[in-house]
């Protein structure tokens, strides 16, 4: 027995417990124990807006998460305000998994000290709040953050002046009241001052309301809300006002008398969003069924439709969210109905997450798909949907592998696993496989030693983690090292995390490898360009 294990070190790798010498000042603690690269400020900030802080992770609280959100923010707005409003703006357009992120940044930069802060508050803010509900989350923030100073007042009445008054209309009809405030506070609070006759109306009705409905519609531009009073008073004319009125499931159900006809109009110009969030109840009510051939096909044509997809702004976790629900027939969520999944819907479903993302055409280059599958994955991203992080992963690097010819795809927690995953697998089929093997410890590095032992030649190596890798003797970057000196010197390594973490396991030094944040569903596209070298 003797010593050589402690005075011959390893001097050619680093426990991932300990930082690279001579690169300490580049490296974090991560909250696993883990030393990783220290991400910067404008990642972190893109991370947060993608992915949001409001849900915990395996390692963070909420509060913890948000409390770092909030500093990162504080501290970009001071250095470049424009580029936070870049970035927000990036975020809110349908690449963030929802736009609370962005709305709460939002708060934040307005409450920036510089004029330039507040420039680019004014600038981007009707790209961020574009519907009542986020208008009433973005007031909720600020009653809570910062009060309602004149840039507030300002933006406020700008929103609630909105020259297209039809459009404003059906806002305030729609979202009548959310996040403790309804219209009637709005105006009370801003003061506002109609510009026009029909805003004197609009804002006449949502301060006092109709005593007496008018005999006739007073203007083009209230229509809906005349049909919504008519409603009101005739509960059983719900066809009649949703045929005329043009009102939406959110206007008429609350008030009229609903049956299937009824639901049968709503879903004839029902939008993509609110199609998307209630196909269980359309199957339910029967309007769904595998004899409605022509509502299904309207289903396929909307949401099988890129062009839909795009103009809706819908994420692909909203769809897989929807996928998830729909094939449980109302066991997930918080909802109380039940229904029998339509399987031709469950298709269009697949369909329809795989559109969500944007990819090109086949490059021709080998894909490896490493999908961490270790424990700290396990943990809900959406949690009421039970939807976790490594599902999320799996998603993504499913949809990547789709679009190309040559890949691989395996997890990596201590070990590197096959998960029996290939683009064949519909989405479903690979969400179960991932999840039965999603435990244990995380090294990263466990990719490139396969990859190593067995001689595979990736162009591209593709992470899909949280990136708190801390279970392995050495780094992944070192090993990323170590694979391109024995197996092919010219690949690249890219990494997409999926929480809201200021760590990386990127070398900053290393020009072959980047670092991506979160759900954006135009990453498996630029992964693609990244390996045909068109970026």
């Amino acid at each position: 027995m003797d010593y050589k294990f402690f005075t011959q070190k390893n001097t050619k790798y680093t426990s991932q417990n300990q930082p690279i010498p001579g690169r300490e000042t580049e490296m974090i603690w991560g909250r696993s124990g883990g030393y990783m690269f220290d991400v910067g400020i404008w990642e972190m900030l893109r991370r947060c807006l993608l992915v949001g802080t409001a849900q915990s992770t395996y390692y963070a609280g909420k509060q913890e998460l948000t409390a770092d959100f909030i500093d990162i923010l504080q501290q970009a707005i001071a250095k470049n305000p424009d580029r936070v409003a870049q970035e927000i703006v990036y975020a809110s357009d349908g690449r963030a998994i929802n736009n609370s992120a962005p709305i709460l940044a939002l708060v934040l930069l307005s409450m920036g000290e510089t004029p330039a802060a507040k420039s680019a508050f004014l600038r981007v803010f009707p790209q961020v709040v574009r519907t009542g509900s986020h208008f009433y989350e973005w007031l909720s923030y600020t009653k809570s953050m910062r009060g309602f100073g004149k840039i507030v007042r300002e933006v406020g009445n700008q929103w609630l002046q909105n020259p297209d008054v039809k459009g404003l209309a059906y806002q305030l009809l729609k979202y009548q009241q959310r996040h403790g405030f309804s219209h009637r506070d709005a105006l009370r609070l801003f003061h506002v001052k109609p510009p026009t006759t029909d805003h004197q109306l609009l804002y006449n009705w949502v301060v006092k309301g109709w005593s007496e409905l008018p005999t006739e519609i007073p203007s083009q531009a209230l229509a809906q809300v005349w049909w919504y009073e008519w409603l009101k008073r005739n509960p059983q004319g719900s066809k009649t006002a949703i045929a005329q009125g043009r009102l939406t499931h959110e206007m008429a159900a609350p008030i009229g008398k609903m049956d299937k006809k009824a639901w049968q109009l709503l879903f004839n110009d029902m939008p993509i969003g609110a199609m998307l969030r209630n196909l269980g109840s359309l199957t339910e009510l029967g309007v769904l069924s595998p004899r409605e051939t022509k509502n299904l096909d309207r289903v396929e044509a909307v949401l099988n439709s890129s062009q839909h997809l795009r103009q809706g702004r819908i994420h692909p976790i909203d769809v897989l969210k929807a996928l998830k629900t729909y094939q449980s027939g109302g066991n997930l969520g918080r909802g109380k109905k039940t229904w029998q999944p339509v399987p031709r819907i469950v298709d269009i479903l697949e369909k329809a997450l795989e559109l969500a993302f944007d990819v090109v055409e086949p490059t021709g280059k080998v894909f490896m798909h490493a999908v961490d599958v270790s424990g700290s994955m396990s943990y809900y991203s959406v949690s009421s949907m039970g939807l976790t992080c490594c599902e999320i992963a799996t998603t993504m690097a499913l949809v990547t592998a789709k679009a190309e010819k040559n890949y691989m795809i395996r997890g990596f927690a201590d070990d590197f696993r096959d998960l029996k995953i290939t683009a064949k697998d519909s989405f479903s089929s690979a969400l179960k496989k991932a999840s039965e093997q999603n435990f244990g410890a995380t090294d990263a590095s466990v990719a490139y030693d396969w990859m190593i032992q067995h001689r595979f030649k990736a162009d591209v190596v593709c992470f899909w983690t949280d990136s708190e890798s801390w279970a392995g003797s050495k780094h992944p970057s070192q090993a990323l090292q170590e694979y391109r000196q024995k197996v092919n010197p010219k690949v690249k390594a890219v990494y997409v995390t999926l929480t809201p973490y200021q760590i990386s396991l990127v070398d900053p030094h290393d020009p072959n490898s980047w670092d991506f944040a979160g759900f954006d569903p135009g990453i498996p596209r630029l992964i693609q360009m990244l390996a045909a070298g068109d970026v």
